[in-house]
């Protein structure tokens, strides 16, 4: 896979469809992203959970084009996809099946109840200890067959949560792995992958079988010839432990630590990050969800009797970490976060990133500036790419506040955000990134006072070098560079000359 800054969109938000996302991809965002990652567009793209509760995980939603598309974006780009090993839609052909005819479907051992976890019963403590970034328990009961059951739902009752051990469930993901790699995919992203196994007496959540388990699975998608990005939302340091098993593991603690550093002007705890962070990672600043801050938080996984395990960040800065975003945002994330706007994800704070710095370009540019010095494959979300604002009008109709920052662009949208200086700076940036050959080795770090420098050197051509000094307490950016030919340049103004290797 490329060293090179990849989008993250959905098909159906930015392009209309896969052969749409295609053209704005080889159009006016060539030389920006070397990859794509396209958010689900399996049949239905447009269910209960945007895409992330599929139907039929094996076929692309008509509507959207066909796996033939996907291997001609896959003909100029690196591909992404989304493999959602936890669960399947309720309306999906098997669990109708199993809803149907109970215990005599032959899809019926693909699916987790509560008695198929704890067959010999469950304790308060049994169930009080499973960890779901949700209020209440995991379990939602249907009927299947002629009997009432409590199915295991992790996310919501629309998504069942799928036996990965058992010989249907274990079939099922192999069929889309198949399915995948057939379309030349180059990387697939394991969509919370934290909760896939249920062993009786833990949390439920990255155990050691939940580890055993993404190593089993990176070892199959190896064998296909397709690569495994890891997405678990959980404590800093379990990150960095996934992070020694697989090919690509998120940096989800990068988000809230840029913030932290430009609202406060302290770079510290992100100068920390810097020399623990896992190296093989995907750097994001925002992503379909919100903003997290689990992240950067202590252990939430801790159990009674155990000693508390910190965060990167302490509650008094987490708190000032939401109120700072609640405030530059005018109280729109505010609206749409925790028990407000239907939200799911109590511990993600949803609005843009773009407005979560207040809408101000030269501390958006800092901010993207930092990501693209970061050690790992970088991704940008298709609203943040266009410096894209919260919507409240999607909020309002939807109610569901991760909308707020899932906008549905129309071509007049795109050509009206690709005029902004800021967004062409941006993709300037992007191209930067991409074409200096100083990327592919660590990052030195130094800080003094509010001011940050991050220098990249060239391991395959060690002649060509970047550094970027961003002074926090003002978002004043810097870039200086060598090519690997010896050729110099610098600046000190993104918005006005954007640096160009």
């Amino acid at each position: 896979m490329r060293n090179e800054v990849q989008l993250i969109a959905y098909a159906d938000r930015l392009g209309g469809d896969l052969a749409g996302l295609t053209r704005l991809l080889r159009g006016p965002l060539a030389g920006a992203f070397g990859g794509v990652h396209v958010l689900p567009f399996f049949t239905p793209y447009d269910g209960a959970d945007a895409g992330f509760d599929p139907v039929d995980h094996t076929a692309v939603d008509p509507r959207l084009g066909g796996w033939d598309d996907v291997r001609e974006l896959g003909r100029t780009h690196d591909t992404v996809v989304d493999l959602i090993v936890n669960h399947v839609s309720a309306e999906s052909a098997a669990f109708a099946d199993v809803r149907a005819r109970g215990d005599s479907s032959p899809h019926a051992g693909m699916f987790l109840t509560m008695s198929s976890v704890f067959p010999a019963g469950a304790t308060e403590e049994d169930l009080t200890r499973i960890y779901r970034p949700r209020p209440g328990l995991p379990f939602t009961p249907i009927r299947l067959g002629d009997r009432l059951r409590f199915v295991w739902t992790t996310f919501t009752p629309q998504q069942i949560d799928i036996d990965v051990r058992s010989t249907a469930g274990s079939a099922y993901l192999a069929s889309i792995l198949d399915a995948v790699a057939a379309a030349g995919v180059s990387l697939v992203r394991l969509d919370a992958v934290g909760y896939a196994v249920k062993t009786p007496g833990t949390t439920c959540f990255m155990t050691p079988e939940t580890f055993a388990f993404i190593e089993e699975f990176t070892g199959q998608a190896r064998a296909r010839g397709v690569d495994v990005l890891v997405e678990v939302h959980s404590y800093f340091r379990r990150q960095i432990e996934i992070g020694r098993s697989v090919d690509l593991v998120y940096d989800f603690a990068l988000p809230p630590l840029v913030l932290h550093a430009l609202y406060t002007g302290d770079g510290s705890v992100l100068a920390r990050w810097m020399a623990e962070r896992p190296a093989n990672a995907v750097t994001v600043l925002d992503t379909h969800d919100g903003i997290g801050v689990i992240d950067v938080g202590p252990d939430q996984t801790v159990q009674p009797g155990e000693a508390p395990r910190p965060g990167l960040l302490d509650p008094a800065q987490i708190d000032a970490l939401v109120h700072g975003i609640h405030d530059r945002t005018g109280g729109a994330s505010e609206r749409a976060t925790g028990a407000a706007a239907s939200n799911l994800d109590l511990y993600q704070v949803n609005s843009t990133f773009y407005d979560a710095l207040g809408g101000d370009d030269r501390a958006y540019l800092a901010a993207r500036a930092l990501q693209l010095f970061t050690p790992g494959i970088p991704q940008v979300y298709y609203v943040g790419a266009l410096a894209g604002g919260n919507d409240l009008d999607l909020l309002a109709r939807t109610g569901v506040g991760r909308d707020i920052n899932r906008h549905h662009y129309t071509p007049e949208e795109v050509d009206a955000a690709l005029a902004r200086p800021v967004v062409a700076a941006l993709l300037d940036l992007c191209r930067f990134r991409n074409a200096l050959p100083a990327f592919d080795g660590g990052v030195e770090v130094d800080l003094g006072g509010s001011v940050l420098r991050l220098t990249r050197r060239g391991v395959a051509l060690p002649a060509a070098t970047a550094r970027l000094t961003v002074d926090l307490a003002d978002s004043s950016t810097t870039i200086e560079w060598t090519t690997a030919t010896g050729a110099t340049g610098r600046t000190s103004d993104l918005l006005g000359a954007p640096p160009r290797a």
